[in-house]
């Protein structure tokens, strides 16, 4: 289903490209369109269709409720979700302002693009971040942190090991790039595993992903550098460093919090 979905997708991108004459630039580009914005659009698109997919695998190869994948309780626990965002969307914004201060002399955030690209186009860019990137990064998480350790973890006795290969799988997605990024998103991976574990469902590693992703587009919508096709897998050392304290930082706080409001861990 994932594959036939991305190939929907992909061929419907390419029809419209087609139709409406905004394929790519040049002749021997890879990327269907020239306009960055729907080239995010459709990239954005591409990995939220795992959402269904995994739901789908779960109830119909699985045999078990769907929800089953988003909590313990069989579905995601919203007003948790809420609780998660209080804390996650504030330490996210602190540890981008941070990054931000420490790189700015070495490469200042305006340089990585074209400068700011006006109010309407930015206004576009960040629709276009605010409406899809929940669902790109809410897939991620239900891919590896839900569905894979799931499924892993179903040959082992303890989840440890599902989450320790579903991190190392999900920091290989990111493509290969600087030896410091492949170690901060295995090392956020294995913390957002623990979390998941911790809280039994999936809202707490989602909002922080989720704040993640539309700061740093949106970072990079204002700066005119929503073509730039570097990942998280590039991050420089002082991103690595960051990293180090903010995730068990937000892990333990959340952890702590759902202890603290008796949030279920496993099922009833």
């Amino acid at each position: 289903m994932l594959v036939a979905g991305l190939l929907v997708v992909l061929g419907f991108a390419g029809l419209i490209a087609a139709v409406f004459d905004l394929g790519p630039a040049s002749g021997d580009s890879d990327l269907l369109f020239a306009d960055p914005v729907a080239e995010l659009a459709v990239s954005l698109v591409s990995i939220a269709i795992g959402i269904p997919a995994v739901l789908f695998g779960a109830r119909f190869l699985g045999r078990r409720p769907a929800g089953t994948v988003s909590s313990v309780v069989g579905r995601l626990r919203w007003r948790w979700l809420g609780w998660c965002a209080a804390v996650g969307v504030p330490l996210m914004i602190l540890q981008l302002g941070l990054m931000i201060a420490w790189t700015w002399d070495d490469e200042p955030v305006g340089d990585t693009g074209g400068g700011f690209p006006g109010w309407t186009a930015f206004a576009v860019s960040l629709a276009v971040v605010l409406a899809l990137v929940p669902f790109q990064a809410a897939a991620e998480e239900y891919l590896f942190r839900g569905w894979l350790v799931q499924v892993i973890g179903r040959f082992a006795r303890s989840p440890w090991p599902a989450v320790v290969l579903a991190s190392l799988l999900f920091a290989l997605a990111h493509g290969f790039g600087e030896v410091t990024g492949f170690v901060l998103l295995l090392y956020s991976a294995l913390w957002w595993g623990w979390l998941v574990i911790r809280t039994g469902g999936l809202e707490a590693v989602i909002v922080v992903h989720v704040a993640n992703n539309v700061l740093a587009l949106g970072l990079a919508a204002g700066f005119g550098a929503l073509d730039d096709t570097s990942t998280a897998a590039d991050a420089p050392w002082q991103a690595m460093v960051v990293e180090l304290v903010f995730a068990p930082l937000y892990c333990l706080t959340i952890d702590r919090m759902a202890r603290r409001r008796a949030v279920a861990r496993v099922t009833p």
